[in-house]
């Protein structure tokens, strides 16, 4: 069952004259923090037009008030260029930083605009009590920088996990503990996850576990990912009409357009995925959700109408994001920020991923003996049960014959059998770092080992009838005990049209967790699902032992239009309609491993 932890603030508060004024303590010396909603909501603007809802936050009061900062652990920032010489960073800045552009240690920022890995760097560990700016969640936190979107090779990407970069020898005491990874790509159809036919993908997964599992004597790290910002929208590359972004008509009936787990990254168990929140205390309008979402952090929305995210920028008011805003707010010369080296307009999952990342920090530095699975469970256990509220997402339909449906494609918050919270747009919810950071203070249950299962394959042939809420079910029995913490799957179905697909997963206990919403994706890319991995935490402390119950639900599309609106400017925007489809489908086999423990 989950642990049920309370937070002895009073007890803790006694022994420490620093909570006599817990608010001064967060705010004097840095100017800047005053309007940082992400560590502390008054309900202030942070330079918008609006400010948001008291207490939606990262909750991290008490531990900087007990100094707990995040001294000695590094954080790595896998990014674009990061401006190390930035004063409010240049005190942390570690050994190790590379540069996959010039194939140097220097990771200044090539042009004006490589603005996102400065502010990621900020986000996580920005100095605090310096004078200047703001601060990060873990202030005291080490930092190092790959320069690696901008010249992205699978050779690079596993050179910037430290396998083979010499500034990142094991034994190295700068060796990062946290690996902070914003970005990702827009999927327009289900992924192929197969190691004989993109062998990248074994690389990159034997890369991260090696890291994980045995890097600082075995206590391991841990690789933080932003879940994607495509719910609303999706940036796609059209041969006639160049890049741009798809809108579907009816808020595509209120569902992601992109559904996390269809990014391959985002459903490996090596990445702790992160969606984003705002101000308000509600999912951010862009944030991508799915059963492989760990946990939510702050994201922000634009910071216009309502809050962003304040973070380190480009050092100058000719460079990063200060030309682009003509607003009367921070950028372009403050009184807060006279030399024009911050911005308040930061957001999107890359926000909440660095706000993951120093919480990460602030646990481990908290207890440096705990190892990452400890730390995950920790998460887990003390994630606040964010927009408690929050209905789900119903998707009505009618059949080709006339029949009305209502399918309950994103529910509403779960208590799985072991007793934990979980939501597909917050997972186990928002990381409370208070809490976790007490519970770090005093873990002494240490997780028995890792178990991974084999791959379990099933063998369907069934049909996937077209528009019925009943779908297809398919059927495996594990017959070993195992506590789950993670379950995947690889699927194999034939489908004219995956946007009508959903895909569940029930455990043996009864719960269900869908892994892929339905109206996911585009009409373009391949058709069905072809060894298409995705993952969900839903189960997380439940027993695998049982009978698991795979299902497909085809939901019964209808014609849709969707708007194309090019990137080029003045370019007109292109009205599409997908075509409904009125085939049946065929599920085809799909397989199912446990990770977990005994």
């Amino acid at each position: 069952m989950k642990l049920k932890y309370t937070y002895l603030a009073a007890v803790i508060a006694a022994s420490c004259n620093a909570m006599a004024n817990v608010d001064y303590v967060l705010r004097e010396g840095d100017p800047l923090t005053s309007q940082q909603w992400h560590l502390q909501n008054t309900g202030q603007t942070a330079f918008s037009d609006r400010g948001g809802k008291a207490g939606e936050d990262m909750n991290l009061d008490l531990t900087h008030a007990l100094g707990i900062l995040g001294v000695g652990v590094t954080a790595a920032v896998i990014d674009g260029g990061v401006q190390l010489d930035h004063p409010d960073l240049v005190n942390n800045v570690k050994p190790g930083s590379w540069d996959f552009l010039t194939d140097s240690a220097d990771l200044k920022p090539r042009d004006g605009n490589d603005t996102h890995g400065t502010a990621v760097a900020g986000i996580i560990a920005a100095s605090a009590y310096n004078g200047i700016g703001g601060r990060g969640v873990a202030p005291q936190a080490g930092l190092v920088g790959f320069n690696l979107l901008r010249k992205w090779t699978e050779a690079n990407w596993l050179q910037s996990h430290g396998l083979y970069s010499d500034g990142f020898n094991r034994s190295s005491f700068d060796f990062p503990r946290v690996f902070n990874q914003s970005y990702g790509g827009a999927r327009t159809s289900p992924q192929r996850y197969n190691y004989e036919v993109t062998p990248w993908l074994k690389r990159n997964d034997d890369a991260q576990e090696e890291i994980t599992r045995y890097s600082h004597g075995g206590k391991g790290a841990i690789f933080v990912k932003s879940a994607g910002n495509s719910y609303q929208s999706q940036s796609i590359t059209l041969k006639t009409y160049g890049r741009g972004r798809i809108y579907f008509d009816n808020a595509n009936q209120g569902l992601p357009v992109q559904n996390s787990n269809l990014e391959r990254m985002d459903a490996t168990y090596w990445n702790l995925v992160a969606s984003a929140y705002n101000a308000d205390g509600v999912k951010s309008s862009y944030s991508e959700v799915g059963s492989n979402i760990f946990v939510s952090a702050p994201g922000g929305q634009y910071g216009t109408t309502s809050p962003a995210i304040i973070t380190t920028d480009l050092t100058g008011c000719d460079r990063g994001r200060n030309p682009a805003y003509g607003r009367n707010d921070l950028h372009g010369g403050h009184e807060l920020d006279p030399n024009c080296d911050y911005n308040a307009r930061m957001n999107g999952t890359s926000s909440a991923a660095p706000n993951v990342a120093g919480a990460i920090a602030l646990v481990m530095s908290a207890n440096p003996a705990l190892n990452w699975r400890d730390i995950r469970h920790i998460l887990a256990s003390t994630a606040r049960k964010i927009d408690a509220e929050h209905p789900g997402v119903s998707l009505s339909f009618t059949h080709k014959e006339g029949d009305e449906f209502s399918y309950d494609a994103i529910p509403a918050w779960q208590t799985n059998a072991a007793g934990y919270d979980f939501h597909t747009f917050y997972g186990f919810g928002a990381v409370n770092v208070d809490a976790a950071v007490n519970m770090a203070r005093f873990y002494s249950a240490t997780l028995p080992p890792l178990e991974i299962t084999d791959w379990h394959s099933t063998v369907a042939n069934a049909i996937i009838p077209d528009g019925a809420l009943t779908g297809v079910d398919s059927h495996f029995e594990q017959t070993e005990e195992l506590t789950v913490e993670t379950v995947q799957i690889q699927l194999n179905a034939d489908h004219t049209s995956t946007r009508d697909v959903a895909v569940e997963l029930i455990s043996p206990s009864g719960t269900r967790s869908v892994l892929m919403t339905p109206r996911t994706g585009t009409i373009f890319g391949r058709s069905g699902f072809t060894e298409t991995q995705m993952l969900s935490h839903n189960f997380y402390g439940e027993s695998a032992k049982g009978v698991w119950t795979l299902r497909l639900i085809d939901t019964q599309g209808q014609d849709e239009k969707f708007t194309f609106n090019p990137s080029a400017s003045g370019e007109p925007n292109v009205r599409f309609t997908h075509r409904n489809n009125q085939e049946d489908g065929t599920l085809n086999s799909w397989k199912i491993r446990f990770i977990g423990h005994k």
